[in-house]
């Protein structure tokens, strides 16, 4: 198990200033990578209520089951590292795996045994070093909506801020009040049932 505060910065793109970052960074196809994000959380979204997101990610044979809850500076990440099989169980049978998120969960006097499987999110993600950070640039796809977004990734909230800001700035790209992907995703889910 293991727990970080992450703090990131995010924008969403058009899919002109997505491509046209990419061509200025100098990312090629070859540096795009697959991962998969399963959405998990109660039928009444109980988790979500509380700020809270569940997910497993899944990148080539890797999956991560994380739990992400409201800190004061940006989200608590709570990671542990599961298998294919864990995977499969969770998706299929709403078997959550024993540990450190499960018991996390429960403090929210949320039954484990209530938390169901919403559906995936697949994203191509390419990702950079930028000014002390990690610059992150992700084509999304979930239900039939495909999403461009800039991430920047940082320790410091107050440096991350002004070299985001400015990197928009540049390239003349307007800042957009940015949704994390599972809100897209849940809002998605809901819009199109």
């Amino acid at each position: 198990m293991e727990q970080q505060i992450e703090i990131e910065y995010k924008n969403l793109l058009t899919e002109q200033e997505f491509w046209l970052l990419v061509k200025a960074f100098q990312i090629e196809e070859k540096n795009f990578k697959e991962q998969k994000n399963h959405y998990f959380d109660t039928r009444d979204f109980a988790l979500k209520k509380f700020g809270c997101a569940l997910r497993i990610r899944e990148k080539g044979n890797e999956f991560t089951f994380t739990m992400k809850e409201p800190h004061a500076e940006g989200l608590l990440e709570t990671n542990e590292a599961i298998d294919g099989k864990l995977t499969q169980r969770a998706i299929e049978a709403g078997e959550l795996p024993e540990g450190e998120i499960k018991n996390r969960i429960k403090k929210y006097g949320i039954d484990p045994r209530d938390i169901k499987y919403f559906g995936t999110l697949s994203t191509y993600r390419a990702e950079i070093p930028y000014k002390g950070g990690l610059l992150v640039f992700d084509k999304s796809f979930y239900f039939k909506k495909t999403d461009f977004e800039l991430e920047y990734e940082v320790e410091n909230a107050e440096q991350g801020k002004k070299a985001f800001f400015e990197l928009l700035a540049q390239y003349d790209i307007p800042f957009r009040k940015t949704e994390n992907k599972i809100l897209r995703f849940y809002r998605e889910m809901k819009r199109q049932s």
